[in-house]
Order: C-alpha cells, then sequence, then structure tokens
C-alpha cells in the first residue's frame, strides 16, 4: 500500500494540529518505541512521531518504524514523521 501525492498532503494537513504522540530516545528505535508506536496508531490511526536524532539518520529512522509497524510515512517536518 503506497500513498499518492494528493493523500500525503491530505494526511499532512490532517496531522497539523496534532502533538506528537511518541518521541524516540536516545537508544533510537528500539522495540518499546515501536510497540508505543503501534499503540498509538491503533487508538488513533494518524499521529506523529518526534524523533531527535541526528538529521542523517532522521529519514532513515523514520522509514524503518513505518515499515516495523505496517504503518506509511505520510511525510516529516524537521524532527517530527507523520504516519
Amino acid at each position: 500500500m503506497s500513498l499518492r501525492g494528493a493523500e500525503r498532503r491530505q494526511l499532512r494537513r490532517m496531522a497539523h494540529p496534532l502533538k506528537p504522540a511518541v518521541q524516540t530516545g536516545g537508544a533510537g528505535l528500539t522495540e518499546a518505541v515501536v510497540a508505543a508506536v503501534d499503540e498509538a496508531l491503533a487508538d488513533h490511526e494518524l499521529i506523529k512521531v518526534r524523533i531527535p536524532e541526528e538529521r542523517a539518520a532522521r529519514a532513515a529512522i523514520a522509514e524503518a518504524m513505518a515499515q516495523r509497524t505496517g504503518s506509511e510515512l505520510a511525510g516529516m517536518v524537521g524532527q517530527v514523521a507523520i504516519l
């Protein structure tokens, strides 16, 4: 399942007023973070995740998080990923 551009824009628009539901820690993408993201997605369907890692690592972490949770990455804005 891949999102089209218009679908990504709509999801980013809907996520704008949301606060990040999950934040990765210093250990990066751990099983606890994946479990928290899974739970938040089950509860809300659209969430923001704060990833305070180095700039180069953020996109890779967001993609891995989406893959491990079975979700789609709608976009990244700074340190925040929209799933």
